[in-house]
């Protein structure tokens, strides 16, 4: 498989590459996303997985694949980004009450020496319990989402928020290993 980057500054990515017992480093992409889309499309977040991985793909001298990954949190067709403040947090938490959204985590790999890449996102559906807005209070004030896209992290959830979710929980977290592995055993010469 040779040398891997994770093009990601996110604790919770490291994690999941550690757990598969991954030997790679870390070199954060310094791409800058345009937060100006506000209506969901696959072509979307594997654009910016793609422009992450290549941004690291193209400053690095070493010989590499590159992963690049971008989450996004989807309820009725539209972007959730990262809450701006505690009201935008309350406010996503609201709309995905009692709701099914999805999570689509999109993910490129690129050989640093070639360019040559591949993408694949995966999808998985949320659906949270009808919540109170004391449940509400107490998750944005006990757990600071702000770093989050949905302003959650599933795997932080207190017992009794999450209704059911079909799919994969890696993916929830920010990077499907499944999806990820497949990835990585493809040829990239």
């Amino acid at each position: 498989m040779g040398k891997i980057i994770l093009g990601s500054s996110s604790p919770r990515r490291a994690d999941i590459l550690e757990k598969l017992k991954l030997d790679f480093e870390i070199i954060p992409s310094s791409y800058v996303e345009p937060h100006d889309q506000t209506d969901f499309s696959y072509a979307y977040v594997e654009d910016l997985a793609y422009n992450k991985a290549l941004d690291v793909a193209k400053n690095t001298d070493k010989e590499a694949l590159v992963i690049g990954a971008d989450t996004i949190v989807v309820l009725d067709n539209k972007i959730l980004g990262k809450p701006k403040d505690k009201q935008d947090a309350y406010n996503m938490w609201q709309n995905m009450s009692g709701k099914t959204h999805f999570v689509v985590t999109s993910i490129a790999v690129i050989n640093s020496k070639n360019l040559k890449y591949k993408v694949k996102s995966t999808t998985t559906y949320v659906t949270f319990e009808e919540l109170t807005p004391a449940q509400i209070e107490y998750y944005i004030e006990n757990y600071k989402p702000f770093d989050k896209a949905g302003a959650y992290g599933i795997q932080e959830l207190p017992e009794g928020y999450v209704k059911s979710f079909d799919g994969s929980f890696d993916n929830v977290i920010g990077l499907p290993s499944d999806t990820l592995l497949e990835l990585l055993k493809q040829d990239y010469s």
